[in-house]
């Protein structure tokens, strides 16, 4: 069964820049076999990683749907269908696999097919040795669309009162959606060390490391370039020995 680890956090505080740099490392370590799921609608994975998807989840979901009105599909076609439009949806490098998840749904309810499109990825995490989910600011899109349990919930913030209360909340909706084993917070561009002096931790969430501002990150973050390619920097070396600490990679 596949490990699965969600990296959560206010947008803008680095969570994607954070799942980029645990990718690249893990392409570069080799040996497991990882899917790389892309759960934020703006594929900020997908354009930080330089990994374009043949097709995105919500495509997957449309075009079965579009079966769906046309008639005349048993369920067992229904199923080779979402089946093979499943593999050819994920992209590879190396060990990696890659599937985005896609714009946000078109309206009208259909909740058997998310259901199905819920359950034919998890069938398909099943065959990894480790999922890592870029996910949206909360948890609730994970549960509802991706994964019914989480055995680690990355937790990324930056200084700000607003980041780490955003994580906390991340924290609390967490509760009850899906299910989460384990919980670590990564501050993220850290611009001094006595910078994390001066703020208020939250309570009940462990501090696996703090990460400072990096000019190396910052440049492949606004040229566009793939963090397959990053070397190594005080930013990205710090945010791999907090993920490797906690147990994550």
């Amino acid at each position: 069964m596949s490990r699965v680890v969600a990296v959560c956090g206010k947008g803008g505080v680095g969570k994607t820049t954070v799942s980029a740099i645990l990718a690249s490392e893990l392409c570069r370590r080799g040996g497991r076999r990882v899917l790389l799921v892309d759960a934020d609608h703006a594929g900020g994975l997908s354009m930080a990683l330089g990994i374009a998807a043949r097709r995105t989840m919500n495509q997957v979901r449309q075009e079965i749907i579009g079966e769906i009105k046309e008639g005349g599909s048993s369920r067992r076609d229904l199923a080779l269908s979402l089946d093979y439009l499943m593999m050819e949806a994920v992209g590879e490098r190396g060990p990696l696999a890659f599937l985005a998840i896609g714009r946000p749904e078109e309206a009208g309810c259909y909740c058997s097919v998310n259901t199905l499109l819920k359950n034919a990825l998890e069938l398909l995490a099943g065959g990894f040795d480790l999922t890592l989910i870029d996910a949206e600011a909360g948890v609730e899109q994970v549960s509802r669309q991706v994964m019914s349990k989480v055995d680690y919930l990355l937790l990324v913030s930056d200084t700000s009162a607003k980041g780490l209360k955003v994580a906390v909340e991340i924290l609390d909706a967490a509760t009850g959606l899906a299910a989460v084993n384990a919980t670590g917070l990564l501050v993220n561009r850290l611009r001094s060390p006595r910078e994390l002096e001066s703020i208020s931790l939250p309570p009940g969430i462990p501090l696996i490391g703090t990460a400072p501002e990096d000019d190396t990150i910052r440049r492949f973050d606004v040229e566009g370039l793939s963090f397959f390619d990053i070397p190594a920097s005080p930013g990205v070396d710090a945010i791999i020995r907090s993920c490797v600490s906690a147990g994550i990679i």
